[in-house]
């Protein structure tokens, strides 16, 4: 039951991805032909492979996470805040940081990660990018021989299936259903890759995966029928 979970046990994260490199030329020869056979279902006859390459982040064999942001409640007597942290800059180094926060803070088998639609996207895209930079899974990441039910994971988009696999719910549409305020954002997920490469305006992106994670946790919140996080109870530290 959700409400049997102690908040205070649970990181809130959320990535942005980019392509590896800028544009596609810039791929060895040997990945531009990899490109084009992982990219022909999708794109069929209506791109060619370079045309299509602007969407390779959402596959962490072809992206790279440029920031994960995340979130987690604390509590000093009745009064709450939410905080929100993000890491950011040279891939290797923000997967490291992540790395230190989960296995220093949120390692005991108490503690859960949460995410929405993460157990499809967010999840193995971070366990993928630390395998192929050669860096140890931490033990919330590493599911191998672990059963269902001992998967630490919580996906709001899965919460709110109810069990329906066929149903996707992107985060703006449930905050909408369920009353959340949604703060303005001035760029959505297909604008990453252009205010990363061509703006270079990390902290746009930062704003952005931060916002993110307070509408997940608010998703959550509701799902507890329990009141929403007002405005003076975010703290980005």
């Amino acid at each position: 039951m959700l409400d049997k979970i102690n908040l205070e046990n649970i990181l809130f994260l959320d990535i942005e991805t980019v392509p590896e490199t800028q544009n596609f030329e810039q791929l060895d020869a040997s990945k531009r032909e990899l490109w084009e056979q992982k990219s022909k279902y999708q794109r069929k006859e209506d791109f060619s492979a370079e045309e299509f390459y602007d969407r390779a982040g959402i596959w962490a064999e072809f992206g790279k996470i440029v920031c994960i942001s995340v979130g987690y409640f604390s509590y000093k007597g009745i009064a709450r805040s939410f905080r929100t942290t993000s890491f950011y800059g040279d891939e290797p180094k923000l997967l490291k940081e992540f790395k230190n926060l989960v296995t220093t803070h949120f390692s005991g088998s108490k503690h859960l990660l949460c995410g929405h639609n993460a157990k499809e996207f967010d999840f193995p895209y971070i366990a993928r990018r630390m395998i192929i930079h050669a860096i140890e899974l931490p033990y919330k990441l590493n599911l191998f021989g672990k059963k269902p039910w001992e998967v630490p994971h919580l996906d709001t988009m899965e919460l709110w299936k109810f069990g329906d696999y066929k149903h996707f719910t992107s985060l703006k549409l449930l905050t909408n259903i369920l009353g959340i305020p949604s703060p303005k954002q001035d760029i959505d997920g297909s604008m990453v890759r252009k205010v990363f490469y061509e703006d270079n305006d990390i902290d746009r992106i930062i704003t952005y995966c931060e916002l993110d994670v307070v509408a997940t946790a608010q998703v959550f919140l509701r799902m507890r029928n329990e009141e929403l996080l007002a405005k003076s109870e975010i703290k980005s530290i």
